[in-house]
């Protein structure tokens, strides 16, 4: 598959798309007055222990404070017991004798934690003890004590190569991951990678014990040089950036970091905006609609919520040409892949249902989670995924570590505050009729002013006619009703102001 890296920089704003098949598979993008944080290294300072939920909180310098569930504890009279012992394949996360939380941890400790999720919503960062140091071929964990090998890599003999040369370089007491791109790694090239991220380990603990928490230890690299290293591969075509310092920088990166790779970098020197030039910004808006549609005429509704996001099939304008059973299997087929792609590209976690066309039988509901689980292969993210449920549901979940394309790009309507939902004008002029009754109860106003949208007015004095004069008469009132400045429903205006006089 052919692959390009499209990199957009200005003073307030980077952007960096993945291409597939010439378009955007997956959408980065990170601003000036909100830089990522997930990766950095902090001392931090316990600000509060929660032992009923086996959880902290934690002071890390951000204007929210930092959560540490009980899982991401490091005991280290534990682990120092077990590696005393030659325990193998130390594994920090291990339930086994777990001490509770409130044994380790106190308020006003001062501890080493990274973040592994970035501020969510209201809520604020999730941070871990469990630190790992990512680099171009190996993670470094230094408080595990094994090796471990991507799941990508399935060819066996492969695996039990790579696992040899890393176990022949791993330091005592600390555990490596050998990440995808290590497969096609000389055994020099994982030592150079070893030897920068214990560089970098080094110097973090030097900091950790000269600098008051909360401070930063350790800050992951930009979005570009941290993007570029986690997404280039093989068959990566080009690297297209379109700032020359950015330039720069990268070709210098890419030189030391990964060979031959700086061949496929270029400039992007043209008038025309770098992503108007690779139609990402078409890609973009689509990224944000709710409704997408599908090859052959169906379309998904996608609705995304703070805990979980939903895709609902639908068959659309494809109606088939031989039965039902035909089209509806079709449709659910041809929206797994772009599901997938949706996923990718406006980077939706959490929790996933999705509402597939009910399929009667077996074999169809097999075929579709065959499709859904092989196009999740390009998937970098973890998932888990479950069968097609007796309601035709797929429930599946997806690692999140930062916040949504829709989430980074977006805010919550100020005028249906997120329900995507407002009066309709038949519900604000039966509204309206309401409060004249109560105003004119209140007051006693004889003659009342009302200013309000035009469409409002139209319907109050047409379609609910019967209703102006009512009120009229059965108060014994004028109502003067005035257009406002909202001539649309969708202006975040009152729907009417009411005034009087006696």
């Amino acid at each position: 598959m052919d692959k390009k890296l499209v990199i957009n920089v200005n003073v307030s704003e980077t952007r960096i798309a993945l291409m597939e098949q010439d378009r955007a598979a997956e959408l980065y993008v990170e601003r000036q007055s909100s830089l990522g944080m997930v990766g950095n290294i902090y001392k931090a300072k316990v600000s509060r222990v929660l032992p009923g939920m086996q959880s902290a909180f934690v002071n890390i310098g951000s204007d929210r404070s930092a959560f540490l569930y009980g899982g991401d504890v490091v005991d280290e009279e534990y682990l120092n017991n077990l590696k005393l012992n030659n325990g193998k394949d130390v594994d920090p996360r291990s339930n086994s004798n777990k001490t509770p939380i409130e044994k380790i941890l106190k308020e006003g400790d001062e501890i080493m934690v990274q973040v592994a999720k970035e501020p969510l919503g209201t809520k604020g960062p999730r941070v871990t003890m469990l630190i790992t140091i990512p680099g171009r071929y190996l993670v470094l964990m230094p408080d595990f004590d094994n090796v471990g090998i991507s799941r990508r890599i399935e060819d066996s003999e492969l695996r039990d190569r790579l696992e040899r040369d890393v176990e022949a370089i791993r330091p005592e007491n600390m555990g490596l991951i050998v990440r995808t791109a290590a497969a096609e790694a000389q055994p020099e090239n994982l030592k150079k990678d070893l030897d920068y991220l214990l560089r970098v380990w080094n110097n973090v603990k030097d900091l950790m014990g000269r600098r008051g928490a909360p401070a930063l230890l350790y800050q992951e690299p930009d979005i570009i040089l941290k993007t570029t290293r986690d997404l280039y591969s093989e068959d990566v075509s080009e690297i297209v950036v379109d700032d020359s310092q950015a330039h720069s920088q990268l070709s210098h990166f890419l030189q030391g970091v990964i060979p031959g790779a700086d061949d496929k970098l270029k400039l992007h020197e043209s008038e025309t905006p770098i992503f108007d030039h690779y139609s990402l910004e078409i890609d973009i808006a689509k990224a944000l609609s709710r409704k997408v549609w599908l090859p052959s005429g169906g379309y998904l509704v996608i609705d995304q919520t703070e805990a979980l996001t939903s895709f609902d099939v639908n068959t659309g304008k494809y109606v088939g040409s031989h039965n039902a059973r035909e089209t509806i299997l079709k449709t659910n087929l041809e929206s797994v892949d772009e599901i997938v792609h949706q996923l990718r590209v406006r980077n939706l976690g959490g929790i996933i249902i999705i509402d597939f066309i009910d399929m009667e039988l077996y074999e169809d509901q097999q075929q579709v989670n065959e499709r859904l689980e092989e196009a999740l292969k390009v998937d970098k993210s973890r998932t888990n995924v479950l069968a097609i449920n007796e309601l035709g549901l797929v429930q599946m979940t997806r690692k999140r570590t930062r916040e949504s394309l829709e989430r980074a790009l977006t805010v919550e309507c100020h005028y249906c505050g997120g329900s995507g939902r407002c009066l309709s004008t038949e519900s604000a002029v039966l509204d309206l009729a309401r409060d004249i009754e109560r105003f004119a109860l209140r007051t006693k106003s004889k003659k009342i002013f009302v200013t309000t949208r035009q469409d409002i007015i139209d319907r109050f004095m047409n379609e609910e006619e019967q209703l102006f004069q009512l009120l009229v008469e059965r108060f014994d009132i004028e109502i003067a009703l005035q257009p406002g400045r909202a001539e649309i429903e969708s202006l975040q205006e009152a729907l009417y102001d009411i005034t009087g006089e006696r």
